[in-house]
């Protein structure tokens, strides 16, 4: 299955080189860009389903807590009162689910198309040669020639902090993600020091078309 999706988004990527050769400025990391834009712009639907049962969770989340106080000691009256409460609210706790299970493969997909990507011709874009990692070029040339290198998982990093604080639940739950909200930004940023440039670009995109949805939505709802 991952070698299906991987193959369609290699395909997708020679598609949009193309593109740009016909423009008279052929770039692979022009092409992955303008496919992360073209694939969030498309799966925005999916993504704004997912926002908004998040955000409704996150909306009923004191009742839930005082709930979970009230019969902690009863799991069956809990289980039935969390049931009544999600039908008075009109929320569905597993409608968020669902859309994330629709994305992830096409994300995985993404994520291995690109990463295993066999570029033909240059593969340089701006200051960076995308089929490189920072520690290729590092373990190749120095630290000093792999400076640049470091920009996109600084970038990466930012970005993920970013789409992180914009869907950070409020109230007690909000206490309880304020940790994942800090490490997995250290993470993705370390993690992209070894992955080719192109792949930490696509992911840099992708945040980036992520945070201006969410902030449409957030401005869409009077926030």
């Amino acid at each position: 299955m991952m070698d299906f999706l991987s193959s369609i988004v290699q395909q997708a990527l020679r598609i949009f080189y193309g593109m740009t050769s016909s423009l008279g400025m052929p770039s692979y990391g022009l092409a992955i860009i303008l496919m992360t834009i073209a694939v969030k712009i498309l799966l925005y639907p999916i993504t704004k389903k997912q926002i908004e049962s998040m955000k409704a969770m996150s909306a009923i989340q004191p009742k839930m807590e005082a709930i979970k106080e009230k019969y902690k000691n009863d799991k069956e009256r809990l289980n039935m009162e969390l049931a009544n409460l999600y039908k008075s609210e009109g929320v569905n706790p597993l409608s968020g689910c669902l859309p994330l299970l629709i994305q992830m493969p096409i994300m995985i997909g993404i994520f291995y198309g690109i990463r295993d990507f066999e570029y033909v011709g240059s593969s340089s874009f701006l200051i960076w040669d995308i089929a490189k990692s920072f520690k290729d070029v590092n373990a190749a040339s120095g630290f000093s020639a792999a400076m640049p290198y470091l920009i996109l998982p600084i970038l990466s990093a930012l970005t993920t902090y970013i789409t992180s604080k914009q869907t950070t639940p409020s109230g007690g739950a909000a206490a309880q993600m304020k940790m994942m909200t800090m490490m997995m930004p250290i993470f993705i940023g370390y993690i992209s020091i070894d992955f080719p440039s192109g792949l930490v670009l696509y992911w840099v995109v992708m945040n980036i078309m992520q945070i201006i949805q969410q902030s449409m939505m957030d401005k869409a709802a009077g926030k």
